[in-house]
């Protein structure tokens, strides 16, 4: 796939015993708009309010342990938690755009969750899996 070149990806006419590691603004870009990885940031997101708590911290702290393997700090917390608050406020104000969100990718989404909280934590998720330590293994 075309987006795979983007990520040094090689191709299947010769053989590579080990990939070189790169991180450019144009991998960043593919993370952030390609149809395939917004879909899996609106799954995550849905994990995340379908989980069995209501606490938005433990929400951020469930996404980023599956994205990361790690616990987030209380810093990295604050800064998702507030860009939620911040984005749930917006998509309230226009709600086509988060339904424009949402629609992306061919998976339907869950009628059942709140349209702007979904397109909320859709972006919290897409902030997640778009870290350096989630693309890149070290």
């Amino acid at each position: 796939p075309p987006n795979m070149l983007v990520f040094n990806a090689p191709t299947r006419e010769t053989c590579t015993a080990e990939r070189s590691q790169t991180n450019t603004p144009l991998q960043a870009l593919a993370l952030m708009n390609d149809p395939t990885f917004v879909e899996a940031s609106r799954k995550l997101a849905e994990r995340m309010m379908t989980s069995s708590t209501d606490n938005n911290s433990a929400r951020v702290e469930l996404a980023f342990r599956l994205a990361t393997a790690r616990k987030p700090t209380n810093d990295e917390i604050k800064i998702l938690l507030d860009v939620f608050e911040y984005l749930k406020t917006a998509y309230l104000k226009k709600p086509d755009d988060a339904e424009r969100l949402l629609g992306v990718g061919d998976s339907k989404r869950n009628q059942s969750l709140d349209v702007a909280s979904l397109a909320a934590w859709t972006t919290v998720a897409s902030m997640i899996l778009t870290l350096d330590e989630t693309v890149t293994k070290r």
